[in-house]
């Protein structure tokens, strides 16, 4: 939902920087891994030292592929450039990356709710150090010293581009959610955002409702989490607004989100194409995937979250976004086997999404189901119906002989009504307040029969018990 004053709309796309899972960097034999004393997994060739030659990591290239197989590109012949740019995380003085022959390009990514979102390309480049600001807040402007790390100079990334097409900080959020779901399917990366192996740039400008023009944006760097990401988005559209109902506009610019402060705050001016005088690398060839390559990676393809999702959603009847959080916790197969073995498909949903948050443990699919029948029959409680299904979790066992070990039967309609027309006579008032449409004093109701019956009525049969007597 767009936070903006009426007549204004977001135009946002993303640039996610994703940090491959091999076992070396991008161009050297040094060790990818994430936490390790500064400056210990460095050599000539990531260091940029005169004399050392980079040659390139096949698996890398692999990963880069696969991961552009599984977003709909084009996978093509790929030429490495050099972008060249000082700063101090860059001890070359330039990055190795993909300029005008990148190796994936053109392919889409469609969300839970149906939306596709284009992706323009998603090329390999590799990381840059580490810099740690001493002083002014963290920020190199009014720091009294800086520290760099060159560890992750030369990790292998892959940069996934969005077109413009995305309208809001949620289809944002639900954007880089369904990457990040991707890439953990395929194994290209742990896209942990805590620890900067996934990271997003988020370009935003803003234009009046409808128009097709694309105004200023600005790039916000370097968000590691969804919150910060979706919020970030808010505010710096609100602040583009503010500019243009002021008289001014935007500047094309680099911005930083201070989630702390919840604000953006200025970085540098944004180069164009031109300034970062990109030319073919002299030390790398080109890569020349093989149809057999693209043949083996199709083949070893995963089945990836949305097909998933759809699968789920035929068996269960339910939509595709009522899916993802059972495919995000992995118990879309599970739930799969337990409609097969004849459990309702919206009950055997709501379970998965309530109470199997921590997983199934040695329940299987099968006793799982009779457990969903037994409730569909009214034989037991909604409560009772929880009760028995944390101990099938933990111990296994069917849900028939684990209730009748503790007590637990349906409770006759009769007893139930009459146990409601004592209580209604104790409460005459809450009774009148309920009859005249007030449903805030049903939980009152329900709550006393509940705690008559020890947990044993059915609160779907005492809702319609009241209804019917409220009715008469």
């Amino acid at each position: 939902m767009s936070e903006l004053s009426d007549g204004w709309e977001m135009v946002i796309g993303l640039e996610v920087h994703v940090e491959l899972a091999t076992k070396s960097k991008l161009f050297c034999g040094c060790s990818n891994s994430f936490g390790d004393q500064p400056n210990t997994n460095v050599c000539p060739t990531c260091l940029g030292l005169p004399g050392s030659l980079p040659v390139v990591n096949a698996q890398a290239v692999q990963y880069a592929m696969t991961l552009g197989r599984a977003i709909g590109c084009t996978v093509s012949p790929s030429v490495f450039a050099r972008k060249n740019y000082f700063y101090p995380d860059m001890p070359k003085d330039y990055q190795t990356t993909q300029y005008d022959q990148p190796t994936n390009e053109d392919g889409s990514l469609e969300l839970p709710d149906g939306t596709v979102i284009g992706i323009e390309r998603a090329h390999i480049e590799e990381d840059t150090g580490k810099s740690t600001h001493l002083g002014g807040g963290g920020r190199i402007h009014d720091a009294t010293a800086t520290l760099v790390d060159y560890n992750r100079a030369g990790v292998p990334l892959v940069e996934v581009v969005t077109r413009p097409e995305l309208t809001s900080a949620d289809e944002a959020r639900a954007y880089v959610a369904e990457l990040r779901d991707i890439l953990i399917a395929t194994g290209v990366s742990d896209a942990r955002m805590e620890e900067g192996s996934m990271r997003v740039d988020a370009n935003v400008s803003v234009r009046p409702t409808g128009d097709a023009e694309l105004r200023t944006r600005c790039e916000i760097k370097n968000i590691n989490s969804l919150r910060s990401l979706g919020r970030a988005i808010n505010y710096e559209a609100r602040r583009h607004v503010a500019l243009y109902e002021a008289g001014e506009a935007p500047s094309q610019e680099t911005r930083h989100w201070d989630e702390d402060g919840g604000r953006s705050t200025s970085g540098r001016s944004k180069e164009d194409a031109d300034d970062y005088r990109y030319f073919a690398c002299p030390d790398l060839p080109p890569l020349a995937p093989t149809p057999a390559e693209l043949a083996a990676i199709d083949e070893a393809m995963p089945v990836l979250p949305g097909r998933r999702r759809s699968a789920l959603a035929s068996a269960a009847g339910v939509s595709m976004a009522e899916t993802s959080l059972a495919v995000e916790r992995g118990l879309d197969t599970f739930a799969l086997d337990a409609i097969a073995a004849g459990g309702q498909g919206i009950s055997v949903m709501k379970h998965v999404d309530q109470n199997l948050a921590d997983g199934v443990g040695v329940m299987t699919a099968e006793s799982f189901a009779a457990l969903v029948a037994l409730e569909a029959d009214g034989a037991l409680s909604a409560t009772q119906v929880k009760t028995v299904l944390y101990e099938m979790v933990a111990s296994g066992g069917q849900p028939a002989d684990i209730a009748a070990s503790m007590g637990f039967e349906a409770m006759d309609n009769s007893e139930l009504e009459s146990l409601l027309d004592q209580l209604i006579a104790d409460n005459p008032d809450e009774w009148a307040r309920f009859a005249e449409g007030d449903s805030k004093v049903q939980g009152f109701f329900v709550g006393q029969i509940m705690k008559a019956t020890q947990g044993k009525a059915d609160g779907k049969i005492v809702n319609q018990l009241m209804s019917a007597k409220a009715k008469a």
